[in-house]
């Protein structure tokens, strides 16, 4: 009998320790302070970006999010970027003029820099992944309601799912294959690709992404790619294993990209995404394997966004030197080799 009291009592004890370190855990404030307190230290280190669009479907701003001292911001590669002039506001109402450093055209991601110093930044690989279920505040310029000094948007929200991306934009299939974090909150607005996802410490653990469907259903996603894939895209862009802005010089001319049997589709829009309409019969084009609905993300190694940037990046390439256009196919990037620039097509 009094050994079963022993172990009665011994067993009591167990599950009230246990009980108090879990209260303890549970009660123990974060590192960071209250919530208000969190979002106000991240809220710091993200951006207002502004560049080019102005239409429905194309809007001119998005957010970016500091990831350097001096002034490296990564955000989402888009038409915003396709702009002489692209401006970055800080959350004390500082505007900077930034320079693209170039796209990572798989993640989608861009890298800016400001000509900047001591400026407030995440620390990237910081954070630990994150599970389902954890708790999370996004934070971006939602519908470009920020402006000047005024502080971005905060959502408060929870990691609902880990999957691989299957999404698009009307015809366009996002290249992106890795996972994402899928959120219980609505961050699938104008202005909040680029956008920072933190954690309850301030961490940053994501970064929003575009506006997309989700493949299989139609439905829009609110999503983010995890911060382990934003720092190895910063990296290969800082190292130069990326796809580079085009040079300033581009601009001087511009060559028609049929001289190498591309056709592509009009100028509906001012900044008109470079889709392969068809390719002239025993083309160039058309011997390297261009197809309809490519999407053209490169011209020997430099980011092209619209119909007058891939002519502007063809006019520097040499009369007989090697063109090589980088596409999105089906959700993947596909390198084609054309060949020698003819002679002509300059304009």
């Amino acid at each position: 009998m009094n050994r079963g009291r022993r172990l009665h009592r011994a067993t009591l004890l167990c599950w009230l320790v246990a009980g108090a370190t879990v209260w303890c855990a549970v009660a123990r404030p974060s590192r960071a302070g209250t919530p208000g307190e969190t979002i106000a230290a991240a809220a710091r280190k993200v951006v207002k970006v502004y560049g080019a669009g102005g239409v429905r479907g194309l809007e001119a701003y998005q957010s970016g999010v500091l990831v350097s001292p001096d002034g490296h911001v990564v955000t989402v590669a888009s038409t915003v970027l396709d702009a002489d002039d692209i401006d970055c506001v800080l959350d004390d109402g500082r505007r900077f003029r930034a320079t693209l450093r170039g796209i990572d055209p798989r993640r989608e991601l861009a890298v800016l820099k400001l000509d900047g110093e001591d400026l407030p930044a995440f620390v990237l690989d910081e954070a630990p992944p994150l599970g389902v279920g954890s708790r999370v505040f996004a934070l971006s310029n939602l519908f470009g309601v920020a402006v000047g000094d005024e502080r971005v948007s905060a959502q408060h929200g929870v990691i609902a799912a880990i999957v691989p991306l299957a999404a698009r934009r009307g015809a366009y299939e996002a290249p992106y294959r890795g996972d994402v974090y899928v959120l219980d909150c609505t961050t699938n607005n104008p202005g909040s690709p680029g956008g920072g996802l933190v954690d309850r410490e301030g961490r940053l653990v994501g970064l929003l992404g575009k506006e997309l469907r989700a493949a299989a259903s139609g439905v829009w996603l609110n999503y983010a790619l995890p911060s382990a894939e934003v720092a190895r895209a910063y990296r290969e862009i800082l190292a130069g294993e990326a796809i580079a802005p085009p040079p300033a010089d581009a601009v001087a001319g511009a060559v028609d990209p049929l001289v190498m049997g591309i056709v592509l589709v009009p100028d509906l829009l001012d900044k008109t995404p470079p889709f392969v309409e068809s390719t002239l019969p025993d083309s160039a084009a058309a011997r390297a394997g261009l197809l309809p609905d490519d999407l053209v993300v490169a011209v020997n190694g430099r980011a092209v966004s619209s119909r007058s940037t891939v002519r502007q990046v063809l006019a520097i390439v040499a009369e007989g030197d090697p063109v090589r256009i980088t596409v999105v196919r089906d959700g993947a990037i596909v390198e084609c080799d054309l060949g020698p620039r003819p002679v002509g097509g300059r304009r």
